[in-house]
Order: structure tokens, then sequence, then C-alpha cells
């Protein structure tokens, strides 16, 4: 078995032949035409669907659907795209493209809001949030492997990092916007209180679109060698050890992190006894946007930070700050605390745990395995926690609407320090 590292450097030696065959550019500097590219088109991505994703809590509330239905729409499209991820991953794997599914999938995202904005019931906006998150699934795990293979192993901290950085700003425009726009549409004084939902959904398409284009235009995928002999079934059984142990670690604290719409929904029954639901809806989604804001300004900071003193464990301190994050909730609910500087605190810690697991869970999987299945391997990470979110969501929508919000957030709590403790031992083993 390769040592933790040596796939990475594989990678990095791999791409350099490439570029000398007139494959991309040179992984030199990590601030390259194909980083700046893949960023620019998951700022407009997010733009799209983080819109839907901070007011989805107030639009179900409004067709007046309970708790438990945001939780089993939220669960079911986070498994769909994670099984999509393992498929996607292995396609590309074996046959050595990745770019047009990429395009497919950031085209199939303003197409499921719109479906959104069309639902006067719960299976309208499912479908949507699958159609939407399929095109996620499609296109994730694709785009980091292009990520990883446009720069050197030394920098993937630092890619990453900007890469989820200027993602971020999306979903912090989007959504500030977007709850902006609501309360405009609200002071018209519409048919319904659904009509100012949809309104915002149906211009959230716009970016969307912009997303697909910025993609083709701007970004230059590094091709690998094409592996037609590869087996789906016996890829992920040759997987390293480590990195089984590493996904396991990933399904055991994913089980417990569950969707931040239902953090949203969270913030929303809170101030709705002093706010009303509208109100409270808005603000809500502000501390997305402050939670979104927070992931913006630590994402670069913390792939420096990892790619000097270790991804992996970086990801531990980032694992540890969810477990307070979903600790703290319960708390709120338990005590029935409704002081705004809570919520922004739970918020801001929100941001610093997303930032930390998204910029990094990708690069310490590209240290554990070898290049041939790079794109297969972080499909397995995306199926993982995929398969865990729906398992989380779905169970705290459930708890919190047959017992209560605490109890939910209480089990959650106690999953993900389950899993931080199993990252934290099981990986120092050889």
């Amino acid at each position: 078995m390769k040592k933790e590292g040596e796939g990475a450097k594989e990678i990095g030696k791999s791409y350099e032949v490439d570029t000398k065959k007139g494959h991309g550019e040179q992984p030199s500097k990590w601030f390259n035409r194909t980083v700046v590219g893949t960023g620019v088109t998951s700022a407009l991505g997010d733009f799209c669907y983080e819109t839907t994703t901070v007011i989805l809590p107030g639009f179900i509330a409004v067709l007046g659907l309970p708790p438990s239905v945001l939780g089993t729409i939220e669960g079911i499209a986070d498994a769909v795209a994670s099984f999509t991820k393992m498929i996607s991953g292995y396609i590309a794997d074996k046959l050595g493209h990745r770019k047009l599914l990429v395009i497919i999938g950031y085209a199939l995202t303003p197409i499921g809001q719109a479906l959104i904005a069309l639902a006067s019931g719960w299976a309208l906006v499912l479908l949507g949030r699958i159609v939407s998150w399929f095109g996620k699934g499609l296109r994730g795990p694709l785009r980091d492997a292009i990520v990883i293979q446009a720069v050197t192993p030394e920098t993937k901290g630092k890619a990453f990092g900007f890469h989820r950085a200027t993602d971020t700003i999306g979903a912090v425009l989007g959504p500030l916007l977007g709850v902006f726009l609501l309360g405009v549409a609200q002071s018209w004084h519409l048919a319904d209180a659904s009509s100012a939902f949809r309104f915002v959904l149906w211009l959230s398409i716009i970016p969307g679109f912009l997303a697909v284009l910025s993609f083709f235009i701007l970004v230059k995928d590094p091709e690998s060698s094409p592996n037609p002999t590869l087996k789906f079934f016996s890829t992920l059984k040759g997987l390293p050890i480590r990195f089984k142990r590493y996904l396991a670690a990933v399904g055991i604290f994913g089980i417990g992190d569950f969707s931040h719409s239902l953090l949203i929904l969270a913030a929303t029954q809170i101030l709705t006894g002093s706010m009303g639901i509208v109100q409270a809806a808005q603000v809500a989604g502000l501390l997305y946007v402050w939670r979104n804001i927070v992931q913006v300004l630590v994402s670069f900071p913390i792939g420096v930070i990892a790619d000097r003193f270790g991804h992996l464990n970086m990801l531990i301190a980032g694992y540890i700050l969810g477990v307070i994050t979903a600790g703290t909730t319960a708390v709120a609910f338990i005590f029935q605390i409704q002081n705004i500087f809570l919520l922004i605190g739970i918020f801001s810690f929100a941001g610093l745990y997303m930032a930390m697991q998204d910029a990094l869970e990708s690069t310490v999987t590209s240290e554990m395995v070898e290049k041939e299945t790079l794109a297969t391997s972080i499909g397995a990470l995306g199926t993982v926690n995929g398969t865990a979110k729906f398992v989380s969501s779905s169970l705290v929508g459930i708890l919190w609407t047959l017992v209560s919000p605490a109890f939910g957030f209480l089990v959650a709590t106690t999953m993900m320090a389950l899993g931080t403790f199993a990252m934290a031992s099981w990986l120092r083993q050889t």
C-alpha cells in the first residue's frame, strides 16, 4: 500500500508529463485559468441554488408543509446527488474526460429551480430539488478532479481554498439578494404569501445558466488517459484500506451533519414568535448569508494553513466545530433562547466548519488514492457524504416533528462527535 501523499505526488508528476504533451496549462502556478474558471462558475452556480436554499424553508412553511417534509426532501436530494457522484466519477476515470458532464450538471440546476417555482405542494418541490441535486452530484467530483490536476500537490490547499471562497461568494450574494427581493415582493401585497417566494425563485434561474456559459468558455480540462478496462466494483474494492477507514469516519460524522436548510428553519421557528413568519424567514436568511460570508473569509486562509500543518489535522478541527454547531442549536431549543447573538454564533461556527469540510475532504482523499482512481474516489466520498446526510436530514426532521427539535439536534450532535473521534483515532492506524 502506498504511503499517504504518494498518490498526490503521482498526480502532480503525471500532470507535468501531460502538459509537456500539450494537455492543459503548466501547474507550477496554482492561480491559473482552470482554478479561476471553476471558481467563477461555482460562484454563479451557488448564486442560483443557494438562493433557493435560503428561502425554501419559508416557502415550505407558507405552503403549509411540516418540518419533516423539508428534512425528507433535502435528505432525498442529498442521496440522489451522492449516488450520482459515485457513477460520474467512475465514468470520468474510465473515459478520461469530464468537461461535458460538468456542463450538463450545471445546466440541470436552473431547470430544477423552475420546477420548484411552479410547485403548489411537496411533490414538485421534491422533483425540482432532485433535478438540481442530480446536476450537483454529476459535476462535483469531476470539477474537483479537474482542479486537483491543474495544480501541484503542494498547492492543493491554496487552490481549493480559493475555489471554495469564490464558490461561496455566490452563496453570499445570491441569498442576500434573495432575502432583499423577498422583502420587496412582500411589500407589493401579492395574491398570497407564496407569490413573493416564487418571484425570487424565477430570478435565480439567470445566474444558473450563466454558470454553464462560464464553465464552457473559461475552464480547460486537463484530460487524463482513458482506462477502458476499469471495472466499477473491483475499483471500489481495491481502494486503500486507510481510505476506507476515512470514508467510514466521514459517514459516521455525516449521519449527524444535517442540511443547513434545517438550521435556517430552526432560526425561523425560534424568531417567529417575536417577528412573524415572513420577517423571521428574512432574518434567518440573513443569518445564512452571514454563515456564507464567514466561509468566504476563512476558506483561503484554511487552505494555506492546511498546506503547512496537514490537511487531515485541519479537517478534524473542522469536525469539532461541527459538533459545537449542532450542540449549541440543541441548547437554544432546550432553554428556549431567542437571543440573536447566540444565533449569530451558531451560524458563524457553521460557516467555519463548512469551510474546512468543503476545502479539505477532497484534498485528503487525493493524498490517499492513486491518480487512475481519483475521480471515482472523490465520487465515493460524495456518495458516503450524501447517503449519510440523507439519513441525517430525514432523521432530524422526523425527530423534530415527532419528539422535539432539541432532541433531533442532540442526536445529530452525538453522531458528529462519534465521527470526529473515529477520524482522529482510526487514521492513526497503519
